[in-house]
C-alpha cells in the first residue's frame, strides 16, 4: 500500500480539533452541575484537565482521556505528540501518571500496517520515557486517523492542583513558549523550515513532568495546561473557576522562535478564529497590539506547556523547578487581580 501524508486524511490536527469553546459550553452547559458523590474531588464544574476521586485519605486516583487526527505526517511522531498531550492532563493536576490505555481509530484501507504501528509505537516510547505501561486499549475503523491515550494517575489528595484555586496577587508562569500551531499550520502549507519542524517536535513531545514537583508547594494554587483553547482561553477557564481577572504582558509571553516569523506572515490554524469567536469579548487588548499577536495568543497548542497560578514568594522557586526540568522559555507572564472573569493583555 503506498503512504499518504496522514494531514490529509483528516479535516484537523492536533488540538485545533478541539470543539470550539463556545459550542462546548452550549453542549456540557446542563452536565457541568457538581455531582453528588462525596469522594469525587473533581468533576466537569470547573473544566479541569481530569476527573479525581479520593480513594482513602493517602490516594485520589486521576482520570483522563485525549485524542486527535495527525498534527504531522511522520506517523512515530504523532504517536509521541499524541501521547504526550495526553499525560499532561496528568500532570496538570499535580499527578504522577501510572498507567495508560490507547485510543486507536484508523482507516486500515488508507494506511498500511506498518504506519499504524508506527503511530503505535511512538505512544509506547513517550510512556517508556514516563516510566509507566502502555497497558491495552481499544481501535476502530476509521474514516479519519485518531489516536490518543486514556491516562490513569495518582496524587495525595491534599496535594491536588485544580485549574480554579488562583488568587488575588498570584503571579502567572507558563512552561512552554507559544506557537505550536503556527508551526503546524506553516508545515501542512509546505513552508516550514527544518529547524522550525525540529522545534515542533522538540516542544511537543516533551513531558509536562514537573507538575509532579509543583504539588508539593503550598504557594501553587492553580495549574492547567495551555492546549486547544490557546493561552487566552486556558487562562480564562482559570479566572471564572477562581471568580477574577488576570492581567498579561504580551512581551513577556515566550515565543518559539521558529513561530514567530510564521506568525507575523499570517500563518496559524483555524482553530484561532473559533477560539477569538468564542470568548474574544472576555479579553481587553492594549490598542497597540497588532492582530497577528491576538492570533498569536489564541493559537492552539498540541501538547502545550503548563500555566500555573503561584504566591509571589514562591514564583522564583517555581520558575527555577522549570528551569532545572528543562524547561528553558518558562517565564513568568502576568498575574491574577480582583474583579470580573476578564484577561486584559498589555
Amino acid at each position: 500500500m503506498s503512504e499518504v501524508k496522514l494531514t490529509q486524511l483528516s479535516h484537523g490536527g492536533g488540538c485545533g480539533c478541539k470543539i470550539a469553546p463556545a459550542m462546548l459550553q452550549q453542549i456540557l452547559g446542563e452536565v457541568k452541575e457538581k455531582l453528588p458523590y462525596a469522594n469525587l474531588l473533581v468533576g466537569a464544574e470547573t473544566s479541569d484537565d481530569a476527573a479525581v476521586y479520593r480513594l482513602n485519605d493517602q490516594q485520589a486516583i486521576i482520570a483522563t482521556t485525549d485524542f486527535f487526527m495527525p498534527i504531522v505526517d511522520d506517523p512515530f511522531d504523532f504517536g509521541r505528540i499524541a501521547a504526550t498531550n495526553a499525560l499532561s492532563d496528568v500532570y496538570a493536576m499535580g499527578g504522577t501518571p501510572i498507567m495508560a490505555l490507547a485510543i486507536v481509530g484508523m482507516p486500515v484501507n488508507k494506511l498500511s500496517v506498518a504506519a499504524i504501528r508506527a503511530i503505535l509505537k511512538g505512544g509506547e516510547a513517550i510512556c517508556e520515557v514516563a516510566g509507566i505501561p502502555l497497558a491495552g486499549g481499544h481501535s476502530i475503523d476509521s474514516t479519519e486517523p485518531i489516536y490518543g491515550l486514556v491516562a490513569i494517575g495518582i496524587v495525595h489528595p491534599d496535594r491536588l492542583k485544580k485549574n480554579s484555586g488562583a488568587q488575588a496577587g498570584d503571579r502567572l508562569i507558563l512552561g512552554k513558549g507559544l506557537g505550536v500551531g503556527v508551526l503546524a499550520q506553516a508545515m501542512k502549507k509546505g513552508v516550514l523550515p527544518a529547524a522550525g519542524y525540529a522545534q515542533l517536535i522538540a516542544t511537543a513531545t516533551q513531558l509536562n513532568t514537573v507538575g509532579s514537583a509543583l504539588a508539593g508547594l503550598d504557594g501553587v494554587h492553580a495549574l492547567t495546561d495551555v492546549t486547544g483553547f490557546g493561552l487566552l482561553g486556558h487562562l480564562l477557564e482559570m479566572c471564572r473557576g477562581a471568580g477574577m481577572g488576570a492581567e498579561v504582558g504580551l512581551a513577556q509571553v515566550p515565543l518559539l522562535s521558529e513561530a514567530l516569523p510564521l506568525a507575523q506572515q499570517g500563518y496559524s490554524p483555524g482553530a484561532v478564529e473559533r477560539n477569538l469567536a468564542s470568548y474574544g469579548h472576555e479579553v481587553d487588548f492594549a490598542a497597540n497590539l497588532q492582530d497577528w499577536q491576538r492570533r498569536l495568543l489564541a493559537d492552539a497548542q498540541t501538547s502545550g506547556g503548563l500555566l500555573v497560578s503561584v504566591a509571589p514568594e514562591v514564583a522564583d522557586e517555581v520558575l527555577a523547578m522549570f528551569h532545572r526540568a528543562g524547561f528553558g522559555q518558562a517565564a513568568v507572564i502576568g498575574d491574577m487581580r480582583r474583579g470580573a472573569p476578564r484577561v486584559s493583555v498589555l
